[in-house]
């Protein structure tokens, strides 16, 4: 199985949200429901040092998330009808809406917050990698539409093969070790590791 995932440069994206609106056109979601999100992450404060001299160590930055194609992933494993599974092709995280109930357990255990309720349907949704992009060997909609070119699709070793380094997450992320997700990262210059707990984190 060729597993699939993403590359996220952390130090590129400046939280200008158009994976999100790109996502949201290409799927037809109604209003409010965003299966990629941009979470920001900001914290630090100015401070006088002993010197009297004011100091500062403010941060901010921005993560585009999506679905993170986990090699262990939570919905699958909570899903009580089955909707839920992992493509053995490309391992990409799926949800067959003809056997959803929309009861939200998936989106209680995933860490990310990938699954969501669509109201209207009744029936949960997620990103899902724009499988019908990608089977037909096109990429997925956010990746073409990043003005910064900060996300990055395709087989999870090539990735980790052209970004050395990019295993390490950081704040607010969870412990990958929970899922395993497929996703790797450049963190940015002021970027947090994970478990830091001085900042604060919005999703849009």
């Amino acid at each position: 199985m060729s597993q699939k995932g993403f590359f996220i440069d952390v130090s590129k994206c400046v939280g200008c949200r158009t994976c999100t609106v790109s996502c949201c056109d290409a799927k037809n979601l109604p209003v409010g429901l965003h299966l990629r999100r941009v979470v920001e992450y900001e914290g630090g404060s100015w401070h006088k040092d002993r010197k009297n001299t004011w100091r500062q160590d403010v941060f901010a930055y921005y993560v585009s998330l999506g679905c993170n194609e986990c090699s262990d992933p939570a919905c699958v494993k909570v899903c009580p009808t089955g909707a839920h599974m992992k493509r053995k092709e490309d391992g990409l995280v799926i949800i067959d809406e003809s056997k959803c109930i929309g009861c939200g357990a998936c989106a209680k255990a995933c860490p990310y917050g990938a699954p969501q309720l669509d109201v209207k349907a009744g029936k949960m949704r997620k990103c899902d990698g724009c499988v019908d992009r990608t089977s037909n060997g096109m990429q997925p909609i956010c990746v073409e539409s990043c003005v910064q070119r900060a996300i990055e699709f395709g087989d999870i070793e090539e990735l980790r093969a052209k970004h050395p380094g990019s295993e390490q997450h950081i704040a607010p992320l969870p412990d990958p070790s929970i899922t395993k997700p497929n996703l790797l990262l450049k963190p940015g210059r002021t970027a947090k590791p994970i478990g830091f707990k001085g900042g604060t984190s919005h999703r849009f």
